[in-house]
């Protein structure tokens, strides 16, 4: 499964891989919107939001992009640890 991380604080995008890939995941991690932002959203299956930490500009391009290609947005304003393997815990089988 692909999962897209939007928002969080710059020094957990590595942990946030790490969480991703213990639930066998592929993630990518924008802490910051690069230039391009949509297209390098890709089609993941899922994408999570954490909303206190990210522009509303970065917002609407995450809503554009899921609504053009039917992909799963979860929004979670806390940028926790605990909040995105609630999230995975949703979608996502972890590993052994």
């Amino acid at each position: 499964m692909a999962v897209v991380v939007v928002g969080g604080n710059d020094r957990m995008a590595t942990r946030y891989r790490e969480i991703c890939s213990s639930y066998r995941c592929k993630a990518k991690v924008f802490t910051q919107m690069p230039a391009d932002f949509e297209n390098k959203l890709g089609s993941p299956d899922l994408i999570v939001v954490f909303t206190n930490t990210c522009s509303h500009k970065m917002v609407t391009r995450v809503n554009s992009r899921a609504e053009k290609n039917d992909i799963t947005v979860e929004k979670v304003h806390n940028a926790s640890v605990n909040a995105l393997k609630n999230v995975l815990d949703k979608y996502c089988t972890a590993s052994a």
